[in-house]
């Protein structure tokens, strides 16, 4: 699951800056998705560290009687324009002493590698089936780890375009395992759809 709404009134790219809270309607989202989930058979709920997805689990873990294990492999992407505006057109990317890390963006070259997110993300999932063998767990991250991994298990290649990710706010990316197979992968949105181009949402 990804992370529901931030409050980010500066429009800042926060990545793993502390302090970034959900908004109210963010707050919401968590609440909607966990009574979506209410009738599932859930026995483990992990998220990342930082405190926007441990808000989103709450709700989540407080319905099904859980305690949230929290797991840094599902932590953000590190990033090395954080705390910056990154939108199109304005902030960073106009400055020309911050085009040198956009060099690669296969790697990509302003930050954590998509190699490198996707596997810890496959730790986490690992780490979560383990936990609830025979059952359902919840895992909540964000939007690029999520996307990632999503990718890595279709096969396909890792750089993409961001404003293509499949992956809204509060949604639901769910990995269907027969025993150790993975048998499908089920993309919902049960708190609505966002814009995946808004930087910081």
């Amino acid at each position: 699951m990804r992370h529901g709404e931030v409050h980010n009134p500066r429009g800042i790219l926060y990545g793993r800056l502390p302090g970034f809270r959900l908004s109210l309607h963010g707050e919401a989202q968590a609440r909607k998705v966990a009574q979506t989930l209410a009738g599932h058979d859930v026995v483990h709920v992990a998220a990342s560290p930082l405190q926007r997805a441990q808000q989103t689990a709450t709700p989540i873990a407080e319905r099904h009687g859980l305690q949230i294990v929290t797991d840094d492999n599902l932590i953000e992407a590190g990033n090395e324009f954080e705390g910056l505006k990154v939108s199109v057109g304005d902030g960073a990317l106009r400055r020309p002493r911050h085009w040198w890390k956009l060099r690669d963006p296969f790697t990509p070259s302003w930050g954590e590698p998509y190699l490198q997110i996707a596997h810890r993300m496959l730790a986490a999932v690992g780490s979560a089936r383990a936990a609830a063998a025979g059952h359902e767990a919840v895992v909540v991250s964000h939007q690029l780890p999520v996307w990632t991994l999503r990718r890595f298990l279709q096969g396909e290649h890792l750089w993409h375009d961001p404003r293509a990710r499949q992956c809204a706010l509060a949604s639901l990316t769910s990995l269907v395992y027969d025993g150790d197979t993975l048998v499908d992968i089920v993309y919902s949105e049960p708190a609505g759809s966002s814009d995946p181009r808004i930087t910081g949402a």
